[in-house]
């Protein structure tokens, strides 16, 4: 009798970078199609290099479906690249292609980033990851997201996403006794 595994998912909360054991989280709930999350982006990779060893870094996916139709299939494929550890690839390259991200564009940025699986696009046409996308949609309208934001050891991050004002907040949050808080 043969019994079928149940693969296990990697969610996007689950997906960060920086030291595992660095006092701050940053979350950052982004749309792959929104020039303000490429934007933070810059400001992010930079704060992660000024704090390595002191900050870590979540990205949770929050497409603005109703002005950017693409950006739900966007998050679905990075996600898709994270089962094979590649989604930090895939982020870069989908903020660099942010209006270029039709499916058959998905599956092109999937192989450059070093995605290797042969079902990447059935997966993706048949929404294999899109209740993670929603998940996080909802994770993040519970925290009073409506649009890209950003929250710092699960406080809301208000204000200009400058390297100034981040730095400004990291700085704040290193210095609280406030232990790191997973959720945003």
């Amino acid at each position: 009798m043969k019994f079928k595994v149940e693969e296990r998912i990697i969610a996007p909360k689950e997906v960060i970078v920086g030291d595992p054991d660095a006092k701050v989280l940053i979350v950052e709930y982004g749309d792959y199609e929104s020039s303000e999350t490429a934007k933070t982006h810059d400001v992010v990779r930079q704060l992660l290099e000024t704090y390595k060893g002191k900050v870590k870094y979540n990205f949770r996916h929050f497409p603005l479906t109703k002005i950017h139709q693409r950006s739900f299939k966007a998050a679905e494929a990075a996600i898709g690249a994270a089962q094979e550890g590649k989604f930090w690839e895939m982020h870069e390259i989908l903020l660099q292609h942010q209006r270029t991200l039709g499916t058959i564009s998905l599956k092109g940025y999937a192989r450059d980033a070093g995605v290797s699986s042969k079902h990447f696009l059935d997966d993706l046409m048949n929404s294999k990851y899109g209740w993670y996308v929603r998940e996080d949609q909802m994770e993040g309208a519970d925290a009073g997201v409506t649009g890209p934001a950003l929250f710092i050891n699960g406080e809301r991050f208000e204000g200009k996403p400058t390297l100034q004002n981040l730095s400004a907040s990291i700085t704040q949050a290193l210095k609280s006794r406030k232990k790191v808080s997973q959720r945003a």
